[in-house]
């Protein structure tokens, strides 16, 4: 009887060897798993950030164009505003202009009765005419 007690001795140590062999082998299998695990964790978290940068990257420039564009009609819509005042005033100014013309005119026949002035008034008011018209072609210059 001794001597099965020996030979399972001398048996169990082959055994364990090849059981540690293979438990050495499984660990690097795993190390190896997670390595590559937590690798493809990292590529597929940056490749996901990269699509999100572009993504908002995008809807930024969408967004800024819009603004733009409302900006832009805005400004649109205030020169229109501005002509069409600056084109009131000129009408309403020249206007005055010409009842004032009108005035002097008949103050200055009134006052000199001896001689016929009708035709002064008429050149007076070619001229504040002829005036105004160059006015107009300034402030068109202007704008």
């Amino acid at each position: 009887m001794s001597m099965p007690i020996e030979s399972a001795t001398a048996n169990s140590f082959p055994r364990t060897s090849k059981a540690t062999r293979v438990k050495k082998k499984t660990y690097v299998f795993l190390f190896m798993g997670w390595v590559m695990l937590i690798a493809v964790g990292v590529t597929a978290t940056m490749m996901y950030t990269e699509h999100l940068r572009q993504q908002i990257s995008t809807d930024i420039a969408q967004q800024t164009q819009q603004q733009l564009q409302v900006v832009q009609q805005d400004y649109q819509k205030q020169v229109s505003e501005l002509k069409d005042s600056v084109s009131t005033d000129m009408k309403t100014l020249q206007a005055k202009v010409d009842s004032l013309n009108e005035l002097l005119a008949f103050t200055k026949d009134s006052a000199n009765s001896k001689t016929d002035n009708s035709n002064q008034l008429y050149t007076q008011l070619a001229d504040v005419k002829k005036k105004l018209d160059e006015l107009t072609k300034n402030l068109d210059v202007l704008k």
